[in-house]
């Protein structure tokens, strides 16, 4: 019987580390199932899903992101707030998101388009901590969308604050 030549080895080895890799990067990838009670759907332009066709999180998904923190005033509250939670941009780069805009629904289904080249968007939270407690529905949670309004005036408009979305639970990528 003929032996494998080192070319024919090499070809072979090559291809069981691509395979392997592949595999390792797919896994890495996979977006985890919610184990607990869902406070977020997002559907649309993504790649990444646990639910069918959409990707569902639970609060200790949203918490796992790195946190980010405001300290602002809102014109729905008096005085200055701590809040905290997740970019926007974090939360859609996580799944793929390849859209040009989104369309954030609350849970009484307002809904509101925000672009995701828009200059404000880079500023755009999802809140799930109010001066350092877990939002509830009574308190425009578990999520709130949360812009630092005080850090530029181009977050001070209308405009921003119609997107401002609270009990935030539907988001859907165009």
């Amino acid at each position: 019987m003929k032996k494998p030549g080192i070319l024919t080895s090499a070809i072979a080895a090559l291809m069981c580390a691509q395979i392997s890799f592949a595999s390792t990067v797919a896994a890495e990838e996979a977006l985890a199932a919610p184990s607990g009670e869902v406070v977020l759907t997002i559907k649309g332009e993504i790649d990444k899903t646990n639910t069918g066709d959409a990707a569902a999180f639970d609060l200790d998904m949203i918490h796992a992101f790195e946190a980010t923190e405001y300290q602002t005033e809102t014109i729905w509250t008096e005085g200055g707030q701590v809040f905290k939670g997740v970019l926007l941009s974090t939360l859609l780069d996580s799944i793929g998101s390849d859209g040009s805009e989104i369309s954030a629904i609350a849970a009484n289904d307002y809904s509101v388009a925000i672009p995701l080249n828009d200059d404000t968007f880079e500023g755009a939270l999802v809140a799930y901590e109010l001066n350092g407690k877990q939002m509830s529905r009574r308190d425009k949670g578990p999520l709130w969308i949360i812009y630092p309004y005080d850090s530029d005036e181009k977050y001070r408009s209308e405009t921003v604050y119609s997107r401002s979305i609270w009990q935030l639970d539907r988001i859907t990528v165009n």
